[in-house]
């Protein structure tokens, strides 16, 4: 899942609105709306905006953990 607010801030320190990144991504304003609601964003989507935004470390968004849990083995 992405880390919404993460990218967001991103987002707003290049002064790109979701309209703007919706045009540059090549989808309607209403899918970005619905792909930062939900969280997911294909690979080649992640890769235009680790692009355009100079994202250094696009793990820390585009793989953020929403819960962390134990696994017995």
């Amino acid at each position: 899942m992405v880390d919404t607010n993460a990218l967001r801030a991103e987002m707003s320190r290049f002064g790109i609105t979701q309209k703007a990144m919706a045009k540059i991504l090549g989808v309607s304003e209403k899918t970005f709306y619905l792909k930062m609601k939900s969280g997911v964003f294909n690979t080649d989507e992640a890769q235009i905006m680790v692009e355009t935004l100079h994202i250094t470390r696009p793990a820390d968004i585009f793989f953020a953990k929403r819960a962390t849990h134990k696994v017995a083995i």
